[in-house]
């Protein structure tokens, strides 16, 4: 199978951001480059040790958060028989 052979130009800023890339992980331009196009395409795979959520913010399908992680400052008690299902399966939700 051969591949398309094209020309691209790029602006100034994309292309030293595309160079410092490469030399800061070793692959090539031409190897990233092809890596955005197949990304921005939904044609790339998911890499060896990239979970599916990396993936689907590197392919910009899902926003990274807003703010870190941070646990819950106060735990409630359910009433029986209510499961935190039924606090998130609500008609007023949107």
């Amino acid at each position: 199978m051969r591949g398309m052979a094209t020309n691209l130009r790029l602006r100034p800023d994309a292309e030293e951001a595309v160079r410092a890339e490469a030399n800061r992980t070793g692959r090539s331009q031409q190897d990233l480059i092809r890596a955005a196009v197949d990304q921005y395409l939904h044609l790339a795979p998911i890499e060896a040790g990239r979970t599916d959520v990396q993936a689907l913010l590197a392919a910009g399908l899902v926003l990274p958060p807003r703010s870190v992680f941070r646990p819950a400052e106060e735990l409630i008690d359910l009433p029986p028989g209510v499961s935190s299902l039924d606090l998130l399966d609500r008609d007023d939700r949107v």
